[in-house]
């Protein structure tokens, strides 16, 4: 009975060769595969949203590939020798005919679910397509689309492109590679170790003359030659600033002081003394208001005239006011 993956509609028939039953030609298999690629793709199984970063430093690698086989072998030898102290974990899986494609899934379940580890390596040798047809079943592009750990596709070599290939987070061109992408060089690490040592070491040298030309200036400088010199400084500038700030004080008083001397003369030319003084009086009424018209006394009335000199109590006999240019005097 052949696998429920194979195209309904290919023709089947004996391989003497490897005496196992094959689809007559290649066509149907691709039909297939771009069917199972569109519909993936409009699900978005493929999307870049959904890939997830390589860690830098891996730990622990999980491999989902056959325990035979130059792939596990290659995987080793070149992880180790690029980063020897990474834990590899094998789940040994059929990676061809019926029981593959459950296996394989299974499998990166296991390492979800029961055996965490830092990234999964999924992948095979090359082959033909029908090879590596495990890889364009559905249930293991939706196990790999579900694996919560990264997972990079290396199956088979460069020209070999699987469904798996674009579910992944990373491809990788063949087995060999992907264990340079997960496994850091530790040379390449060593060198940048170095390299960075070196710059600190520049930096700090670097630092440590600039701090020691700012003590020198520091040395150098005469009030830490001699405190005393320092106070000297400071009190030769204090009594400077004292000196300018007499000299403005004594410049802000005789300005005020020729201010109230102006302001004085006004005064004392409006001053009613300096009027009396020409010869003019001023009149009072008995309760000391300014007599201005005549019409603010009566005949008989007490006033008091003012002079520059003393003041005379006099008695009002009669009053003139002038009226739209006429006298008219009351008696």
């Amino acid at each position: 009975e052949l696998p429920a993956w194979f195209p309904a509609s290919a023709a089947r028939r004996k391989n003497p060769c490897t005496d196992r039953m094959m689809p007559e030609g290649a066509g149907d298999l691709a039909l297939a595969f771009e069917q199972l690629k569109a519909r993936l793709a409009a699900e978005g199984l493929f999307d870049a949203a959904h890939k997830k970063p390589l860690p830098r430093f891996p730990k622990r690698i999980g491999i989902v590939t056959s325990i035979s086989g130059a792939v596990l072998r290659d995987i080793y030898h070149v992880s180790k020798r690029r980063w020897p102290s990474v834990q590899l974990v094998l789940k040994p899986v059929l990676v061809q005919g019926e029981e593959a494609a459950a296996q394989i899934a299974k499998a990166i379940a296991f390492f979800n679910e029961k055996y965490p580890v830092d990234v999964l390596i999924v992948g095979r040798g090359g082959g033909s397509m029908e090879d590596l047809w495990a890889f364009n079943d559905e249930r293991v592009a939706r196990a790999i689309f579900a694996s919560e750990i990264p997972v990079v596709s290396a199956v088979g070599h460069e020209p070999d492109v699987t469904i798996s290939d674009f579910v992944a987070d990373v491809r990788a061109a063949t087995p060999s590679n992907a264990a340079e992408l997960v496994a850091p060089d530790q040379n390449d690490l060593r060198a940048y170790l170095l390299t960075a040592q070196k710059r600190m070491a520049q930096a700090m040298q670097k630092q440590v003359k600039l701090d020691r030309k700012m003590l020198d200036g520091l040395k150098s400088r005469r009030v830490l030659q001699s405190p005393i010199n320092y106070v000297n400084e400071r009190r030769l500038l204090l009594d400077h600033s004292a000196q300018r700030l007499g000299a403005a004080m004594q410049r802000n008083q005789e300005a005020q002081k020729r201010r109230f001397i102006h302001l004085t003369a006004k005064l004392d030319a409006l001053s009613p003394l300096k009027v009396l003084a020409r010869g003019y009086s001023v009149v009072l009424t008995e309760d000391g208001r300014v007599v201005q018209r005549a019409e603010q006394v009566s005949v008989g009335q007490q006033v008091t005239v003012k002079l520059s000199e003393g003041s005379i109590t006099a008695s009002v006999l009669g009053t003139q006011e002038e009226r739209h240019g006429k006298e008219i005097t009351e008696l």
